[in-house]
């Protein structure tokens, strides 16, 4: 009977401790994961798209020209080769990665061609910036992350990608990247995002995981362990690590008082760091969201504008490996507004989604999108994604605000947002 006691004990137990586990770790987990999450259209009314740039991971502004850069590939090659998500199979790696420029005034869409480069390693674009010269604002630097395979016949399931961020210069309006340099270190694990400097010498990037391959590479995206790590390089002194112990860093951009912004991609959150005189990046605040972030991108007023996932897994596990199967995309906008005092707030809001019920399963307008930017100037807004199966332009929720010919869309917009207001003490 003691033995019967003690059997029903151990499983009263158990279970007790699985039911605590579940909505302690496992519930909220998954409703970040977007698991029974109702999406809620807004912003999608007043957009176009351009079919002729599909699968371009990372978009950036150029401000004053309004020329949209794109770190373009293909569709079908995104399912073979994408080290991001684990996926290693070379023989499909593509043949046709670019970077592109979209004038969104006239349409016009200019292929650039790389000059320089040595076409014996790979081209597997991922991560960009494009950052005007400190010497000369028409000359432009265009940092990439590269995926190239493993030299001497290695296998990338065992050794992963041999990774690199290539340093290109052009000018406005030209149709060549010049090759600059090809910067490969060991810091550089694994890459996913790049901000470069106006000197064309040095970038921070970070590294979306802790290690290369292997199972536990899994349990870091879907737990948010805090594996992975910020890097920083120099051309002159070589590559170190700027900051550690951060959970799936995506997306990174700087602001000019050299403060940062790192996006998660497997944890809620949205950092802001600030930069030391060891060019080491400090955490400064932790911003909490409701979701999963890819890039993220300033605008010229000082917004920050981040793409979101609202339905992780669908995006994940079948729009990434099956792009034709459309997937939920958002844009979110955090506002930074001075305090009386020393910190700032935030104020975060998401404005657009590009599902309603009507495309809640195939996402027409924008598909699985990894990459947002504004443009205040102009009044647009664009969207992408990594294998989107084109561009996506919309009238901002600003201009959408101050254009009384259609503001149905936007009244919606403003009735249903949801405001958070964080604190960031510096």
């Amino acid at each position: 009977m003691t033995r019967v006691y003690s059997l029903a004990t151990v499983l009263v137990v158990a279970i007790c401790s699985l039911v605590v586990f579940y909505h302690a770790h496992l519930k909220p987990r998954l409703r970040m994961l977007g698991v029974g999450r109702q999406l809620d259209p807004r912003g999608n009314t007043q957009c176009r798209i351009v079919p002729e740039l599909q699968a371009c991971e990372k978009i950036v502004l150029h401000e004053a020209t309004g020329l949209l850069y794109l770190a373009c590939s293909t569709q079908s090659s995104r399912t073979h080769w994408t080290p991001a998500i684990s996926i290693f199979n070379s023989e499909g790696m593509s043949r046709e990665d670019h970077v592109a420029v979209y004038d969104p005034e006239t349409s016009k869409i200019t292929r650039l061609r790389f000059r320089g480069y040595d076409f014996r390693r790979d081209i597997s674009l991922h991560g960009m910036d494009v950052v005007p010269s400190a010497s000369n604002p028409n000359e432009l630097f265009v940092y990439l992350v590269n995926h190239r395979r493993p030299l001497r016949g290695l296998d990338p399931k065992v050794y992963g990608a041999d990774s690199s961020i290539e340093i290109f210069k052009t000018s406005i309006g030209s149709p060549v990247l010049n090759h600059i340099r090809t910067v490969e270190d060991p810091v550089i694990k694994t890459p996913n995002d790049v901000a470069g400097s106006p000197t064309g010498r040095s970038f921070h990037f970070t590294n979306d995981h802790g290690s290369k391959t292997g199972f536990s590479r899994h349990l870091e995206a879907f737990f948010g362990w805090p594996l992975a790590s910020i890097g920083y390089c120099e051309i002159s002194r070589g590559c170190k690590f700027a900051a550690k112990g951060l959970p799936g860093p995506n997306g990174i951009t700087r602001a000019m008082n050299d403060t940062y912004y790192v996006a998660s991609s497997s944890a809620p959150q949205l950092r802001v760091l600030q930069r030391q005189p060891d060019d080491t990046l400090l955490v400064k605040d932790v911003i909490a969201m409701d979701r999963l972030m890819d890039n993220i991108a300033l605008d010229q007023d000082g917004t920050l504008w981040a793409a979101g996932f609202p339905m992780v897994v669908r995006t994940r596990f079948k729009h990434f490996m099956n792009p034709s199967i459309k997937a939920p995309s958002s844009a979110h906008q955090i506002s930074l507004a001075n305090n009386d005092g020393f910190g700032r707030k935030y104020g975060v809001e998401k404005v657009i989604s590009t599902l309603s019920q009507v495309f809640e399963d195939d996402g027409t307008i924008a598909s699985g999108t990894t990459s947002v930017v504004h443009d205040s100037r102009r009044g647009r807004l664009f969207l992408h994604g990594f294998a989107a199966p084109h561009l996506t332009v919309c009238n901002s929720p600003t201009s959408m605000h101050d254009n009384s010919q259609d503001t149905s869309q936007f009244n919606h917009y403003t009735q249903h947002t949801q405001q958070t207001v964080f604190r960031h003490e510096s």
